[in-house]
């Protein structure tokens, strides 16, 4: 019994002093704050500020695109305003004749759309087929250490300067094609069309390419599981599964050869021509911006003021390549 009561008070002298509080740890005075809690109250607060900022920075760096992008829409509508005061817009539709340094100026846009559309529809005819080719290859066929060859090789395609493509258009293409095709004149839409092809190759094939590798590898399984070949599983599986990838690297090559401006400057003839015959020279919209900043029209005249209604006429144009593109994107998009 007297050895049970021992036993019953030594447990309850260790319940009470794990029950006391540690003397070793400092207590402030009542109702204040511990030290450490207010450090980390600190820390709190800075990372708040430094999320913040770190949000407004993303912020403007998102907004900022957006405001340039409204800048020269407003910067090009406010200068084609004065150039439509004196211009009408239907005749600037619909004339045929671009002759805005003679002293019978003539300002119907519909030449330099024309130049414009066939050089780009030349340049499409190269790049398309040969970049999408390209990029099943080297998602489908090609091993990985060739693939990590020629696909940095063919991207450096895109980092030559445009003027070079311009002189290889008018020294070798021009040339070579003139013996192919006999008459040829040496500036043609012809001979620039087909430099911007090779020209944005790499856009068609490295993007397409991405799309591709992005397509889940259970549908090449289940095309192989029903006896599909490599070549029927690419063109039929594959292709089909990454056609909005694909669809946004065929609407970037568009405004990329819409835009182009020293290879058709060099190589297409500088003359305001309607016609949809690529073996004639013909001037397009970049060409004609060109020339004109080159100081062959008086700041502040008419002829001058064309280049904004000429350059809001490539962003309409661009503009409207790139909601087609969207839209069908938005068509065949595919969510694995």
């Amino acid at each position: 019994m007297t050895t049970d009561i021992l036993h019953l008070r030594a447990g309850q002298k260790i319940m009470a002093d794990s029950a006391s509080p540690n003397p070793s740890i400092p207590i402030g005075d009542a109702g204040q704050t511990p030290l450490f809690s207010r450090s980390d109250s600190v820390a709190r607060q800075l990372n708040r500020w430094k999320e913040r900022i770190i949000e407004s920075l993303l912020f403007v760096a998102a907004f900022s695109s957006v405001a340039i992008t409204l800048g020269i829409v407003g910067i090009l509508i406010y200068e084609s305003s004065t150039f439509f005061a004196h211009v009408s817009i239907t005749d600037f539709l619909t004339d045929t004749m671009w002759t805005p340094m003679f002293a019978s100026a003539r300002f119907g846009i519909l030449p330099l759309v024309a130049g414009t559309l066939v050089t780009t529809t030349v340049a499409l005819v190269v790049a398309l087929p040969i970049g999408t080719v390209v990029s099943i290859y080297l998602s489908e066929f090609a091993p990985s250490v060739v693939r990590e060859v020629i696909k940095p090789v063919m991207e450096l395609l895109s980092a030559v300067p445009t003027v070079i493509y311009g002189y290889f258009a008018l020294q070798f293409v021009a040339p070579m094609l003139q013996k192919i095709i006999p008459g040829l004149p040496t500036f043609s839409m012809l001979s620039a069309g087909v430099v911007m092809g090779i020209m944005i190759i790499p856009y068609v094939s490295s993007l397409s390419e991405d799309a591709m590798r992005a397509v889940p590898m259970s549908l090449r399984e289940g095309a192989y599981a029903l006896g599909a070949n490599k070549i029927i599983t690419a063109v039929r599986v594959v292709y089909p599964a990454a056609l909005s990838g694909i669809v946004a690297s065929y609407i970037l090559a568009i405004s990329r050869a819409i835009g182009e401006t020293m290879i058709v400057a060099i190589a297409a003839g500088m003359q305001p021509n309607l016609t949809l015959d690529p073996r004639q020279p013909a001037e397009t919209i970049t060409a004609f911006i060109v020339q004109v900043s080159l100081g062959d029209l008086p700041h502040g005249s008419i002829g001058y003021q064309s280049i904004f209604a000429a350059g809001l006429t490539l962003f309409v144009m661009t503009l409207v390549f790139n909601i087609i593109g969207y839209g069908l994107r938005k068509r065949f998009r595919e969510v694995y």
